[in-house]
This record gives structure tokens, sequence and C-alpha cells, in this order.
């Protein structure tokens, strides 16, 4: 008679997880996935304590692997279950006691891998705050140490901030915070071992940093850039006005930078239709939370400034920006 594993004996459920800036992370069991789905409370019930915001918001299974990518380029992984289920209202598990990370480490980007690895996931897309990108079969990580392993070799000076999984078929836009974007094919961009680090995405003008890595996938139907401004402003602009380039050069304008909006901080891909009703939370440099709804922000040009979508005291600026 063959023995159970103790991971069998486990259900096979898609919960939510969240972390938080200050480096907890928490799953949510499936009841708390459908009040979401059916347009109940959403994350305004989900209060994180003191104030502490979500900087990651997905839905994983509890036997996916689930990979976790830091600023300084390691990668980390656990199973979904592995994650303590808490209740909406608790603070949940330092991720420090959880994977092996250092504690001055951030994690910038999460990919859940679903066991039977069936998916749209062939690569890992992964984007620097340089605008340095590189791409690895996802085979590549399979075999992932307890205490992490490199995922990217980084220059000095520079973060790993964004990794998606592609096709190998999908398109790329990288957005800066000076107000450019760059729309490119990810064929453009050979697979590269996990040594590599990488080749230049898109080229910055002096003190431009990249806020926003995304992949689109095709074809672009009612696909459109949300960008988010510092001084609260913001704009969504059809995915169809930004031209297909080539990877590599500085891009096109996405948005007219002045005093009165601030740099740019975030940007997203978001679809128009029956997601109309996600939310935006962005937290401010002073700890505030703002939520507002994808559909209150305005579908403009790429050579616009954007409309005020959140308000902020006069001393203080919008951070980062999550999409949920």
């Amino acid at each position: 008679m063959r023995e159970i594993g103790d991971e069998e004996m486990i259900t096979e459920e898609d919960s939510l997880f969240m972390i938080t800036y200050s480096g907890y992370i928490k799953r949510l069991p499936p009841t708390d996935l459908k009040v979401q789905k059916r347009g109940g409370k959403g994350l305004i019930g989900m209060a994180t304590k003191d104030e502490d915001a979500v900087s990651h918001f997905f839905i994983a299974n509890t036997h996916d692997e689930i990979m976790f990518f830091t600023n300084t380029g390691k990668v980390y992984q656990a199973k979904g279950y592995e994650v303590p289920e808490s209740s909406r209202q608790s603070k949940g598990k330092a991720l420090v006691n959880f994977l092996n990370v250092s504690p001055t480490d951030r994690i910038t980007a999460v990919v859940p891998v679903p066991k039977e690895k069936k998916t749209r996931g062939k690569y890992l897309f992964m984007t620097t705050m340089k605008g340095v990108i590189k791409k690895v079969d996802l085979e590549e990580f399979s075999q992932i140490r307890r205490n992490g392993m490199i995922a990217l070799k980084l220059k000095s000076g520079d973060e790993l901030m964004w990794v998606e999984a592609t096709s190998g078929s999908d398109e790329i836009i990288i957005t800066t915070s000076d107000g450019s974007a760059v729309r490119f094919k990810e064929k453009d961009v050979r697979p590269m071992g996990r040594g590599a680090s990488g080749v230049i995405g898109m080229r910055l003008d002096a003190g431009a940093k990249v806020v926003g890595a995304n992949v689109i996938q095709l074809p672009i139907t009612n696909y459109q850039l949300l960008v988010v401004m510092a001084n609260g402003y913001g704009k969504r602009t059809k995915l169809t006005e930004y031209k297909v380039q080539k990877r590599g050069g500085k891009g096109i304008m996405t948005a007219k930078i002045t005093a009165k909006t601030g740099n740019l901080v975030s940007a997203h891909v978001v679809q128009d239709g029956p997601e109309g009703d996600l939310e935006i939370i962005a937290v401010s440099r002073k700890g505030i939370v703002i939520k507002t709804t994808l559909n209150t922000i305005s579908v403009l040009g790429r050579s616009t400034q954007g409309v005020r979508v959140m308000k902020l005291e006069p001393s203080d600026a919008l951070a980062s920006v999550v999409v949920v």
C-alpha cells in the first residue's frame, strides 16, 4: 500500500495572498476570495495593522510553488500551503521568519508557479530600476535552495524590481519616472542563463528610473496603460497609442510631466470591461493609504498630464501604487 505524503493531505484550493510593505505575508481563505469576486467590501475590509499597506496581492493555489524575488536579485521559494492561513484582521507572518531573506532585502516581485506548470509561463522576464532586462527559462529555477539563489547579477546601484511569467510571444512595455515608455516584442530578447546580468531594455535619461515593467498578452483588446504621478495625478491611455519599437531605445512620451503633476511613480497595464471595478491602492511617503477604483480614472492621450485622482497634503507625495 502506498504511503500518503503530508502534502497530499492538504486541500488544493485557491487562496488570496497579501504581502505588506513592512515585510509580512498572509494567506486568506477561499471564502474571502469569493467575497472579493462577488463585489463585497473588497480590500477596504482587509485592514492591515497600523496602516501597514499592501505591496503585493495575488491569487495562488495552496499547492503552487511561489517564487519570491528580492531587490538584490535573489529568488526564494515556498509552497502556497506553507504560508499560514490568517484572518483578514491579523498581521500575518514576518517574511524573514518564513524565508531565509536578509532583513535588509525587500520582496519586489512574486510569481506563483502551478504544480502542473501547464500555464502560459514558459519564461521569467526580469526588469531592473535602471532599465536592464533579462529573460530566463522557467526550468532554470526548478531547484531553488532554502537559502535562495541568484536570479540576476546586478550592477552597483541597481535593483531588481519586476519579474513576470511570459509565454515567449508576448510584448513588454517599460515606463520611466520622467514620462517615457517603450513597447517591444519579447522575442527581441533571447533567453539567458541565471548567471547572466541581462541587456539594456530601455535607455534612461539622467535622474530617471523605471517605474513599471508590464507584460502585454496579445491581442491587446481593451488594454490601457495606467500611469500615476507623485502629486496624485493619473490617467489611462489605450495601448494602441504605443507603437511597437525595438528594445534599447528611449521610447516615446506617455505623460506630460510638470511641477503640478510630479514624476511618474507607477505604471500598470489594465483592461477595460468587466474588471472596471479594479481597486487602486496608493501609499504616500508619509504612509497614508489612499484608495480609488479604476473606472474613476479618465482615459486620455499620451501627451496629456492626466487628472487629479488622489488628494494629498501639500507636503506629501505618492510613493507607490498597487492595482488589485
